[in-house]
């Protein structure tokens, strides 16, 4: 079985749990990094002998808000073939817009349990090439 490498940026640390709940529960092998400020994405990918598979973004960021992490990540010539899902609390139209046409391969309004985070994981893996 290929090992899935994340990056979750995300400040919330219950909504890190439920991610690697849900991803332990898919019985994945999985590597997750978290980072918890915008700012500091770039600075972390820079330093990655490995790029992530995906990278999982939410927009309600300290630091840098998400939809300004998504457009450096897209102008970066290293760094923009890594897929981008948005996962936020955020359902408005107009943001999943933005976030779609700024290069995010998937927008995703953020689920509160476990299971609701369980069935985002298909998504991703998908969105990620891994197979499982």
């Amino acid at each position: 079985m290929e090992s899935l490498s994340i990056l979750l940026v995300e400040d919330d640390p219950d909504d890190v749990e439920l991610m690697r709940d849900a991803l332990l529960e898919k019985d994945i092998a999985f590597n997750l990094d978290v980072v918890k400020q915008g700012d500091a994405v770039i600075p972390f990918l820079k330093s990655c002998k490995k790029f992530p598979n995906v990278i999982l973004l939410d927009l309600n960021l300290p630091k840098l808000h998400g939809r300004e992490v998504l457009v450096k990540l897209k102008e970066d010539a290293d760094l923009k073939h890594i897929p981008v899902v948005i996962l936020t609390t955020s359902s408005a139209q107009s943001e999943k817009e933005y976030c779609l046409e700024a290069g995010a391969t998937e927008f995703l309004t953020k689920p509160t349990t476990v299971e609701g985070f369980a069935s985002c994981i298909a998504s991703i893996l998908e969105i990620a090439g891994v197979k499982i």
